[in-house]
């Protein structure tokens, strides 16, 4: 079964058929060829194929894992059960199915979604009489989802607390579990939690399930949490037949409870286990891979391997500086817009093209530079950036400042955020106007005086639309800084708490209203560079060749843009990681860590984007990027240089990050306006940009007037860039 088809250490893992065994798989060497081998072989050899459990992290990955071992197996005798392969989930479901009731809830019980869990939550702030001002609803599961996930029970909750409104939290907590106790419900994480509390209260249960099979194999070990482990633990201790597979190098998920000494312990937590590293690349090309082995090799607290590449060869990875964001994203779209050319005899799919980055609101450049060459695109893991509510809604505000008249984006906003205008009293004004014969603009100055609209209403709509006819007035002031005119607006109508209040969780919530931040620096941007700007010219554009791309998940080839995250797992030819700043990659949040540990994370994220390029590499970064409509100084991401062995000069970088993002604070809301809107001086600029060049060792730069900066546009016949855009990071940044 195994021979021509594997390599020599992949040979072992697949035959090392007893105890515990850890199987250190580097990006690309093959890993799930292993899993999938190891099940045929334990098969072969007489294991029943029911007898063997395979966990892994998601349905995709799960359902490919079991085509795979069928298709190595072959077709399946009537009668015959297959291997169970899940994800951890769904085998906890079927473990508590058989066996809840001995916790007290129903054999059938529910499991409750996000809008179920609020609502019991918000039940229970409110019985507690705790605001919204002291502890949302969705702050209070964000933090429940946390402690569950660590194993802590209401009871234990208290005495995790770290601060008063976690003690609060705390308080919920036994509240919140018990309504669900109540409804015969769990939520997903008392799927693992119960799963857990099973096997430590009942030892017959967890016997029983841990004799229903003779061999388990965990994919991803590295991105188990606490209760995972507790819960593999169980179920292989006895018969200590565990494989596990992982990657350390690749743990990236330690925001949502993985815990990578889980991996790093495995041999002291399995004494005798046969530790097997498969360290053969069979993706990147050499290049690409002697940059990733010296980046990682940064990270102190790792095992210890080196990948070798089986693909020799390959054009150097390629180190790009632009001026600002805008001119990146435009550099980079005309590049793949030569490589592409159907006229190009060596073209490129566009399918075996990825942009990576490391935030959702990156991408929003580089969707306005493709539509404008027409190129397909399919971004993965969102909706488009113009698609998302939190975009529509402002925008609808900028079209109702353009147009008055524009009914539909008028209704979306009359009401968002909400400030008392009921969608009964939108219907009465509407009849009033269809009556009239008028727009609905027209006849809002009249809400007030109408009998059957409450005066309470009425006064709220001249107040909406004084607001909008205020700020109308102030975008067509001589001399106003559209940007600064339009923070102004959000701060009025408190669009931030809106966000706040529609999404609970204050991740969700501040990446929305980072993702406005992102269309405040499209209105800029196009300001600084019309001659005769004008807001429905604007708009025409943030709306132009949309319906051409509409199904661009549909289409058969396509650019691939995606976070650093959703990446894990998946190869192109060629790579594009853009945004490559303290503050980007490193995240800020991790650079804010003194602790080090997160900036270790946002190394091994590093990694596993290098790690996907098969053939060619491009790393970028912008000298300055904007945010909230205002240019800031970028630094060049430390990894540049750590992963060409330029450690000092990365240290330099992590230290002027630290300052240059101490001195700006912490707060993400939009800086304060002048009364009138006009344009502000950028006090401190200068300052900072000193701060920026003293960490790369050069000077501050002006701000060039060529669009493309000091970056040229790339030759379509040689697809490498032109003057500085090929120094090395190390000498762009002395």
């Amino acid at each position: 079964m195994a021979s021509p088809d594997l390599n020599g250490e992949q040979r072992r893992a697949v035959m090392t058929h007893k105890g515990p065994l850890l199987v250190l798989a580097g990006a690309g060497s093959g890993k799930t060829r292993v899993i999938t081998y190891r099940i045929a072989e334990l098969i072969r050899r007489g294991t029943k194929p029911d007898r063997i459990l395979a966990v892994t992290f998601t349905n995709k990955a799960a359902r490919e894992m079991r085509e795979r071992a069928m298709g190595l197996l072959g077709k399946r005798r009537k009668g015959v059960k297959g291997p169970e392969i899940s994800t951890f989930h769904s085998l906890c479901v079927r473990i508590l199915r058989r066996n809840i009731e001995r916790l007290g809830y129903p054999a059938q019980f529910s499991i409750y979604d996000e809008n179920e869990q609020e609502s019991i939550a918000r039940s229970t702030l409110r019985d507690l009489r705790v605001g919204q001002e002291k502890l949302r609803p969705g702050d209070l599961l964000s933090i429940i989802g946390g402690w569950k996930s660590r194993g802590v029970r209401p009871s234990q909750a208290e005495g995790v607390a770290r601060n008063d409104r976690e003690s609060l939290a705390a308080m919920a907590f036994e509240r919140y579990q018990g309504a669900l106790r109540a409804a015969g419900a769990v939520d997903f994480d008392d799927l693992l939690l119960c799963t857990e509390e099973l096997f430590d209260r009942f030892e017959d249960v967890r016997t029983a399930e841990a004799r229903r099979f003779d061999h388990i194999l965990i994919d991803e070990y590295q991105d188990t949490n606490d209760l995972q482990y507790r819960i593999v633990v169980a179920l292989a201790k006895d018969h200590r037949n565990l494989c596990v597979v992982g990657d350390d190098d690749q743990s990236i998920y330690g925001w949502r409870g993985a815990e990578i000494a889980h991996i790093l312990g495995f041999a002291k937590d399995w004494p005798g286990a046969t530790v097997v590293r498969l360290e053969d690349n069979y993706r990147c090309r050499e290049s690409i891979l002697g940059l990733a082995n010296t980046l990682i090799a940064h990270n102190k607290n790792r095992h210890d391997k080196v990948l070798r590449a089986a693909r020799g060869g390959g054009d150097p990875p390629r180190f790009l500086r632009f001026e600002s964001e805008l001119t990146e994203a435009t550099e980079i779209v005309r590049e793949i817009r030569a490589r592409t050319s159907p006229e190009k005899p060596d073209r490129v799919s566009f399918r075996d093209i990825a942009i990576l980055f490391r935030t959702n609101e990156q991408p929003r450049a580089f969707e306005v530079e493709l539509r404008r060459e027409r190129i397909p695109y399919l971004l993965v893991g969102g909706q488009s950036f113009y698609d998302r509510k939190e975009i529509r809604d402002v925008l609808a505000y900028l079209k109702v400042l353009a147009n008055p008249t524009d009914e539909v984006s008028l209704l979306r906003i009359i009401n968002t955020p909400r400030r008392g205008i009921s969608d009964g009293v939108v219907e009465t004004v509407l009849k009033r106007a269809v009556e009239a014969g008028k727009s609905l603009w027209e006849v809002l100055p009249e809400a007030v005086n109408d009998g059957d609209v409450p005066h309470y209403a009425g006064e709220r709509i001249s107040a909406f639309k004084a607001m909008v006819d205020r700020f109308r007035l102030a975008f067509q002031a001589p001399g106003a800084n559209w940007a600064e005119v339009f923070q102004g607006m959000l701060r009025e109508m408190d669009y931030k708490s809106e966000l706040d209040r529609a999404y609970k969780n204050p991740g969700d919530s501040e990446a929305r209203w980072e993702s406005v931040g992102e269309l405040v620096n499209t209105l800029a941007t196009y300001q600084d560079r019309a001659d005769a700007p004008s807001l429905r010219e604007y708009l025409d554009e943030t709306t132009l060749s949309r319906d051409d791309l509409k199904k661009e998940d549909e289409r058969p080839s396509a650019v691939t843009l995606m976070t650093l995250h959703s990446a894990k797992g998946l190869e192109f030819p060629y790579v594009y990681m853009v945004g490559m700043e303290e503050g980007l990659l490193p995240h800020r949040r991790a650079v804010e860590d003194l602790g080090g540990a997160g900036i270790d994370e946002e190394r091994r994220l590093c990694y596993v984007g290098v790690t996907r390029a098969k053939d060619q590499l491009t790393l970028s970064f912008a000298r300055a990027r904007m945010k909230w409509g205002k240019e800031r100084p970028g630094i060049p991401s430390r990894f540049l240089m750590e992963m060409r062995g330029e450690t000092e000069k990365a240290a330099r970088a992590a230290e002027a990050a630290q300052k240059l993002f101490a001195s700006e604070g912490f707060g993400q809301r939009p800086p304060p306006a002048a009364a009138d809107g006009k344009k502000t001086p950028k006090k401190g600029a200068a300052a900072k940009s000193a701060a920026s060049a003293k960490a790369t060792g050069g000077a501050p730069r002006k701000k060039t007037a060529t669009p493309a900066g000091d970056v040229k546009t790339p030759k379509a016949e040689s697809g490498t860039a032109r003057g500085r855009a090929r120094r090395p990071v190390a000498r762009d940044a002395k």
